[in-house]
């Protein structure tokens, strides 16, 4: 066994000793806490499932970063120090080489897998944000409390990316018991969606309701809608009144993102509600915003909610809203949706908790580049002993594919590389075309509502046609020259 490999297993070594001890005696424990009160909620834990445990270093990794409290910033800050990582290795790999036609055969080849690299990386992205992956979810342990998501879209809106069908499944994987769609601007199939399932057309849990997201001022939450009707040309008054008037509710979303009119403005026209958390893009926003909509709010009898704001893509789900409602299982659907909007309508706080899944401490949205080391860190501190003993099992596997490489020669080595980065490019440009292909037998069904569909078919074919080419190119000439 040569020193490299020696090298290499005393760093596996080394790596499995820090991450059994780190969460030891530096822990972090995963824990779902009030967003009002930054307490732990009671009542509420977090279930990791076994099978994605098996594959923590695969799945667990991407999960985390994708629960990154900023991480349409963060993740790609991560991919960049990947793709340097790569930069790195193939620079001091390459001198390690004494023969130099070796040498000189590694760095071709690993200059030739730089575009390969960078089209893995963006598929790593791509998979992050528009895979719906089975993250941890949330465990309830209180009868009286039901969660609840008030903000949520289908396809049927313009940016949405997921089947009504499809959310009610993501919804009940999720945790929920019931769930309002607040496409944008229009409720008319979010109410068919909702009449099918009063039929039976299939489970009543979770239950589903309609809204809609109207954008006026600001965008507002319009909540119960009982009948169809358009809000073309609403002022933000006759929106609300005409919600109100169907015993609907009606809840001020992101207002933080941008502070469209005054807060005042908003109550005096009677809007029941402020969301003072949104997952949408980022899992905070300036808290100096949040004490002051949360001051407000408490100030004036408005109640406060989270708003999921779930699109089909972006990050894994992470907050609910608990309504404290006694006897919901006994209750018929339209009792279920009563008792829930009768609740926004009498502003009880006291009846609803914001929870939020917390998995690292809170920082400011600055100096994010540095941001994916410490990222990485916390993750480490999070894992229970059956997370750690998958990292191990994988980690002894790298082992034994080290000690294997020991008996390579030098030539097979350079070429085993190639075939991986080569055999790994096709597949994620198979991906990244497949991924398109899809999106682009969906645009006609819902031509009219959604403008994300063709305009992400578009980008996924040319990006993933154009390293498509470049893959096969590097196959060909690759082979060409093995002859």
């Amino acid at each position: 066994m040569d020193r490299r490999t020696k090298r290499i297993l005393l760093s596996i070594l080394v790596f499995l000793l820090v991450m059994w001890f780190l969460p030891v005696f530096w822990p972090y424990r995963i824990r779902i806490i009030d967003a009002l009160t930054l307490q732990e909620a009671a009542g509420y834990g977090v279930h990791i499932p076994a099978w994605r445990v098996l594959f923590e270093p695969f799945l667990g990794l991407l999960l985390f970063f994708n629960r990154s409290l900023y991480a349409l910033t963060e993740v790609p800050f991560a991919l960049a120090w990947l793709f340097a990582g790569y930069l790195i290795w193939m620079t001091v790999r390459g001198t390690t080489w004494r023969s130099p036609r070796l040498r000189r055969r590694w760095y071709g080849g690993r200059i030739v897998d730089i575009p390969l690299v960078a089209g893995l990386l963006l598929t790593l992205f791509v998979i992050m944000i528009f895979l719906r992956l089975p993250g941890n979810t949330i465990e309830k342990k209180s009868r009286d409390e039901i969660l609840v998501t008030t903000h949520c879209h289908t396809e049927w809106s313009h940016d949405g990316l997921i089947s009504q069908k499809a959310l009610w499944r993501w919804m009940r994987r999720n945790g929920f018991d019931a769930f309002f769609i607040t496409d944008h601007n229009h409720h008319d199939k979010t109410l068919a969606f909702v009449r099918r399932q009063r039929a039976g057309g299939w489970p009543a849990t979770p239950l589903v309701m309609c809204g809609e997201e109207f954008s006026g001022s600001n965008h507002l939450s319009l909540l119960g809608l009982q009948y169809d009707f358009s809000t073309l040309g609403f002022a933000d008054s006759t929106a609300v009144d005409t919600t109100h008037a169907q015993g609907g509710a009606v809840i001020v979303n992101h207002w933080f993102d941008g502070e469209h009119m005054t807060l005042l403005y908003y109550r005096n026209l009677g809007a029941d509600g402020f969301e003072i958390e949104n997952t949408a893009t980022d899992r905070y926003y300036d808290r100096n915003i949040y004490k002051k909509i949360k001051k407000f709010c408490e100030g004036n009898g408005l109640i406060m909610v989270g708003g999921l704001d779930f699109h089909g893509y972006g990050n894994v789900c992470s907050l609910w809203n608990a309504f404290r409602i006694p006897g919901w299982g006994e209750m018929n659907q339209e009792e279920q949706e009563r008792s829930i909007l009768r609740v926004l309508r009498d502003h009880d706080q006291s009846k609803v908790r914001v929870l939020l899944y917390r998995d690292r401490p809170y920082y400011p949205k600055e100096h994010l580049w540095y941001r994916p080391p410490l990222t990485l860190f916390a993750y480490f501190r999070t894992l229970n002993g059956w997370q750690r003993l998958s990292w191990t099992f994988w980690m002894v596997l790298l082992a034994f594919v080290t000690i294997r490489r020991f008996y390579l020669s030098g030539e097979q080595k350079v070429l085993r590389v190639s075939r991986w980065f080569a055999g790994a490019g096709l597949l994620a440009a198979l991906f990244l075309v497949g991924l398109g292909v899809r999106f682009l037998l969906k645009a006609p069904a819902v031509r009219g509502y959604n403008d994300i569909y063709p305009e992400y078919a578009r980008m996924f074919l040319s990006i993933g046609g154009i390293y498509l080419v470049y893959v096969a190119l590097v196959v060909l000439l690759r082979l060409r020259r093995r002859r």
